[in-house]
Order: C-alpha cells, then structure tokens, then sequence
C-alpha cells in the first residue's frame, strides 16, 4: 500500500478545513487562536528535548500536551448557531491537576521579592518562552471568545498554564544552580 501524499493543495487558496469541512481562513481569529495552540505545544516539545528534564516535569508536560491538542480540535470546530459547546478532553480535575502542580515547584523554589527577568539556564529559559506563547494563545482564544462561544474552562486552563510555567522555569534555574536573573529598576538622573 502506497503512503498517502503529506500536501493536498486544497489550501493553496488561503483557507483549510475544520473539523466538519467547513473552510476556513487561514488568518481568522479561530485559526490564529489554535494555531498558536499548536506553536506553543511546539515549544513545550523544546523544553521536553531537555535530557535533563525531570520525569515527573516530562510526564506533566506530555500530559499538557495531550490535553492541547484536545482544546485545538475544540476550537477547529464551530458549534452549530446559538450553541454553547463544552470542550471535551478537559474537565475541573486537570485545572485542579495543574495547580497542585504549580504548588508543589512553588514549594520546591525559594521565595524571590523581585520581578524575575526570563533567561538563566537553558531548560529555565525554553520555559520562559514557552510561557509567553502560551500568554499569546490566551490572547488569541479571548480574541475569537469575543466572536464565538469558547467554554470558560478552556480559557481558565491555559491561563494556568502560563503561572505552571513562570514557576516551572524558576525551579529550572533552581535544581541547575543557576541564579535567577533579577531587574534592576534604573535610577532616574533627574
């Protein structure tokens, strides 16, 4: 049996296919919000690369990932007019999940009373931009909320999501030694 060919030239025109057939375009406030899903799954695949990371983290972060592309299908499909449908793949217990998560790195990091500047070491630093994605998906999905219907649990999530990976990077940089870059507020010369 031969393999099928990886492109089908049906988005050379600038739209492609949600879920149902619908098409759609490429830029639309939808796609951009579960596009950038799927970008940043990528960069959580970056801080996985690590061969240091910790395999309580690369099961968390595996699962996140599972759980991510569950809420893109979600949003690659419209409901049908005047619905509210509920994303599946995701429930309160993952929410609840995630933030015992940030609790126990919160545990395991030293308090800091300054604002943290992203960088440090390198699986600290992937964190950090992983987090800024994810920011970025937050405001793409509240951008297409403001168009169609999103379950509220989805959008609770990946704001979650961004706080597990602030504190994910500080315990990076804790566990490699490496100290946490603070800002230093410049001093006005006037």
């Amino acid at each position: 049996m031969a393999k099928s060919n990886l492109y089908t030239r049906t988005g050379d025109g600038g739209t492609t296919s949600l879920v149902g057939g619908e098409r759609e375009k490429k830029n639309s406030v939808r796609l951009e919000a579960y596009g950038t899903l799927d970008e940043f799954s990528s960069f959580l695949g970056c801080v996985l690369s690590d061969p240091k990371c910790p395999e309580e983290v690369r099961g968390q972060l595996q699962k996140v990932q599972n759980i991510l592309f569950n809420l893109g299908s979600y949003l690659a499909t419209k409901a049908p007019e005047g619905t509210t449908a509920a994303v599946w793949g995701l429930d309160a217990e993952d929410i609840s999940e995630l933030e015992g998560w940030i609790d126990a790195l919160d545990e395991q990091t030293p308090r800091v009373k300054a604002f943290v500047l992203p960088g440090g070491c390198m699986s600290a630093a992937r964190a950090h931009v992983a987090r800024t994605v994810c920011r970025r998906a937050e405001r793409r999905i509240l951008a297409l909320a403001e168009e169609a219907y999103v379950d509220p649990a989805l959008i609770s999530y990946v704001n979650r999501l961004s706080d597990y990976l602030f504190i994910l990077a500080r315990y990076f940089n804790f566990i490699e030694g490496v100290a946490e870059i603070i800002w230093k507020k410049k001093e006005n010369k006037n």
